[in-house]
């Protein structure tokens, strides 16, 4: 049973991984805390659920803009240093809320224009993180690292919107941006507390970071077999299943209790991946790690599939109550839905920290940070207009369906995949 439970070997042996881990686990809290905390502020401004929607689009542009260039800069300077520009302009932008909340503003352009602050930044500091942990750590430990740093995640993303919403009808808005801002100064400390990274010499780096380094960075990647496959499996797994724009119907029409519902899935997709992250021992001893994520993404879209057939056996009904059964088999479902999606997410980030060479890294990271971002709105606009024709329960099964089928078809055009030994990384 112990050798099932996560893996703690990376903090025991390197306390700046620790310290690192400790710090942006704690920072995720208040960051998810402030995702809600500023779209319900923006609704009391507004009374407009698009004026909340266009927050999307704030975060969205400056993520995919800043991804892809931070990644550059990522490879052309210290990376503890980038990291900790990085984040004390996210805490200043945190502050700032604070500021605009404590003095009663009015105008939802400043809100707007804070968020996509944070998001710039944000973009810039995910690569320089994720680059910097295997210069922390031998490669063996890196499927451990990436379980208990996505764990982390999972866990925030369970908490952190409860916790924003219960402080905001609580103490206000000031108050709970000022908890984001105390919590962000743990992933300061842990920054600060880093040794230096600077990028290993290259003989292929520019001299200046520019448009330049992002071609090639993508040029590198579209010569790379597997580490191209990371991006198109995920690609594949969020733009045809990705269920989380179904929720709001599914609460209504499908199994009754409205917004409550909503966040009870929301939540049971988190709750899958922190049981998967806690279950994780495992996972540090696979050797096939290609053949992990294409037996975790088929498991995601299978689940995909049995919770799009939950709602169709429930029927559209706009039940006055809840519907207890089907609530517990699609709660169930979407939690194995969330621990595949862990393992896949685990292994994807152990290869492409592990076969791309260090003056590559932040690149790939850039891009990681923008498949990651915009798969899932993708995917979310994809189910949505699917679910307009066929209805959601139908458009969960043919997504997930979808799922399975094109990600087959990739796995077997690119056997190498497959193949992949992580005992001798090949990118």
């Amino acid at each position: 049973m112990r050798s099932l439970l996560v893996d703690l070997t990376p903090v025991r042996v390197s306390p700046p991984f620790r310290r690192l881990w400790v710090g942006l686990s704690v920072a995720n809290l208040g960051t998810q805390l402030t995702v809600v905390a500023v779209g319900l502020q923006v609704y009391a401004l507004t009374a407009s659920t698009l004026a909340v929607g266009v927050l999307g689009i704030c975060a969205l542009v400056p993520l995919v803009v800043f991804g892809l260039y931070g990644g550059a800069i990522v490879d052309h300077y210290d990376r503890r240093t980038v990291a900790l520009v990085a984040s004390v302009v996210s805490w200043l932008a945190v502050l700032a809320l604070v500021a605009q909340a404590a003095v009663g503003n009015e105008h939802v352009g400043l809100l707007y224009a804070l968020v996509a602050v944070q998001s710039a930044a944000g973009a810039v500091n995910s690569p320089a993180r994720s680059a910097i942990i295997p210069r922390l750590l031998e490669a063996r430990l890196m499927p451990a690292a990436n379980a208990l740093q996505t764990m982390g995640w999972n866990v925030a993303l369970t908490l952190g919107p409860l916790t924003g919403a219960v402080l905001v009808a609580g103490v206000g808005y000031v108050w709970a941006y000022a908890v984001d801002a105390v919590l962000f100064t743990f992933a300061l400390a842990a920054l600060l507390r880093l040794p230096p990274v600077p990028p290993e010499p290259s003989a292929h780096r520019r001299a200046r970071v520019g448009l330049g380094s992002v071609v090639d960075g993508l040029r590198y990647l579209g010569t790379q077999p597997n580490v191209r496959m990371t991006f198109l499996v995920d690609v594949v797994a969020m733009v045809t299943a990705m269920p989380r724009v179904l929720f709001p119907a599914v609460g209504v029409l499908y199994l009754g209790g409205g917004e409550t519902t909503t966040g009870v899935l929301t939540a049971a997709v988190a709750v899958g991946g922190i049981l998967a992250g806690l279950f994780s021992g495992g996972l540090a001893r696979v050797r096939w790690q290609g053949r992990i994520i294409a037996v975790a993404i088929t498991a995601w879209g299978l689940s995909i599939v049995a919770f799009g057939l939950v709602l169709v056996v429930a029927g559209p009904t706009s039940p006055d109550g809840v519907l207890p059964v089907a609530l517990a088999l699609a709660v169930v479902t979407l939690a194995l839905a969330g621990a595949s999606d862990t393992v896949s997410s685990v292994f994807r980030q152990t290869i492409l920290q592990t076969a791309t060479p260090d003056d590559m890294r932040g690149r790939l990271q850039g891009v990681f940070v923008v498949v990651v971002a915009g798969g899932p709105r993708l995917g979310e606009l994809a189910l949505g207009a699917l679910s307009t024709r066929v209805g959601e329960g139908w458009a969960a099964v043919l997504g997930g369906t979808a799922c399975v089928v094109l990600l087959w078809v990739l796995v077997r055009a690119q056997r190498t995949f497959w193949r992949y030994d992580a005992r001798h990384p090949t990118p």
